[in-house]
């Protein structure tokens, strides 16, 4: 049924919003975390998402759908797009250096190795995350009144 391939889709973007949201929260956390396990100081994370398509084109999806109306077999029409984050990268821009000589991390000559961490970039990814969040449950709740509006007309 099309409405569980939507439903899929929907529930997708929001999953993937949420892994965003919460990659971001973690860079923010660390924005000053000078000594990580791995050594050095924390680099900052990037959600890598993936859309996820049909295995058909349009084409192919518009002539399952006349195959249906004549009566003939429409299998394999449960496929769902959506997306999926395929990867939480490490961004391997420069880690700017300050020069802190108090600080128990600063070399020789005074300096720290900061994080790659800039609070208004992290900010204004999770306002982006947020919105397209905000648009994923429109589309569901869209999506929950056409399908009241069709059990409505069946009573």
């Amino acid at each position: 049924m099309a409405f569980f391939s939507s439903m899929n889709i929907v529930g997708s973007g929001m999953t993937a919003q949420q892994a965003r949201l919460d990659v971001i929260s973690e860079n923010i956390t660390n924005m000053n975390t000078t000594r990580t396990e791995g050594g050095g100081a924390y680099r900052r994370k990037i959600t890598v998402m993936q859309a996820e398509h049909n295995k058909d084109g349009f084409r192919e999806a518009m002539s399952r759908a006349a195959r249906k109306g004549r009566g003939i077999s429409n299998r394999g029409y449960e496929q769902a797009g959506g997306v999926r984050i395929v990867e939480i990268a490490e961004d391997q821009s420069e880690l700017p250096i300050v020069y802190d000589p108090t600080h128990p991390d600063a070399n020789e000559e005074g300096y720290v190795e900061m994080p790659n961490v800039t609070l208004v970039a992290e900010v204004t990814d999770a306002m982006a995350a947020s919105q397209a969040f905000s648009a994923n449950v429109t589309a569901f709740n869209a999506l929950k009144q056409v399908v009241q509006r069709g059990l409505d007309i069946g009573v």
